[in-house]
């Protein structure tokens, strides 16, 4: 498939011209164990690259993606908690000082989350997405009784409301709270603007976003 030898090509690059720059800091992560002060949660879309957009060297952030950067709220129940997992291994093991949420403009998963379009379908045709946004199913409400469902405008509240959705839920994982206060965690939101290129910051007190400059 011409994809797979486009990557292949990708791969070349990085070897000729990626890698060489780098391979002192490669040689550094493998004799050293990779040490990253912060996680970024984002999401799984792939116009939102985490160390593309915030242009760091490998072994700086500890990344997880998925669908809408969703945080799940801390349970114990059997299961495959991938994302509980991640977060569990960056605080305890890692020590990151830093969680950041990572949302975006455009988000497929917010969007079906806000409209709901998927609910009710079977796994394999939209069914795991419609189970996994459910998370932001009390965040819809304040959202569409004030925009609707439909407008950009109710996508960019949605958006913005899953970032606080997924910081309240990693502040109901009990060693994360401990760590926030006793001072050596810091959990941030951001929201990243496709369309403008341009990163948007949460307000710890207001939940507002703002643009950095």
């Amino acid at each position: 498939m011409p994809e797979f030898h486009e990557l292949l090509h990708g791969y070349r690059r990085f070897r000729t011209e990626g890698y060489p720059k780098q391979r002192a800091r490669y040689d550094q992560l493998v004799s050293e164990g990779q040490h990253p002060k912060l996680m970024i949660i984002g999401c799984s879309d792939s116009r939102v690259d985490p160390a593309q957009i915030f242009d760091v060297d490998p072994g700086e952030i500890f990344v997880v993606r998925n669908v809408a950067a969703l945080v799940p709220p801390f349970e114990t129940t059997p299961g495959q908690h991938g994302v509980s997992a991640a977060i569990e291994y960056a605080v305890q093991v890692l020590k990151v000082r830093q969680i950041v949420i990572m949302g975006h403009g455009r988000c497929g998963g917010c969007k079906a989350a806000l409209t709901q379009e998927l609910h009710g379908n079977a796994p394999g045709e939209g069914g795991f997405v419609a189970n996994w946004v459910h998370l932001l199913d009390d965040a819809r409400e304040p959202v569409a009784d004030a925009h609707g469902t439909e407008s950009r405008v109710a996508e960019r509240e949605m958006e913005f409301a899953a970032v606080g959705v997924s910081i309240e839920n990693l502040l109901s994982f009990p060693f994360v709270r401990e760590a926030v206060e006793r001072g050596d965690l810091k959990l941030r939101g951001t929201h990243f603007s496709i369309t403008e290129g341009v990163l948007y910051l949460r307000d710890e007190d207001t939940g507002k976003f703002e643009a950095v400059e």
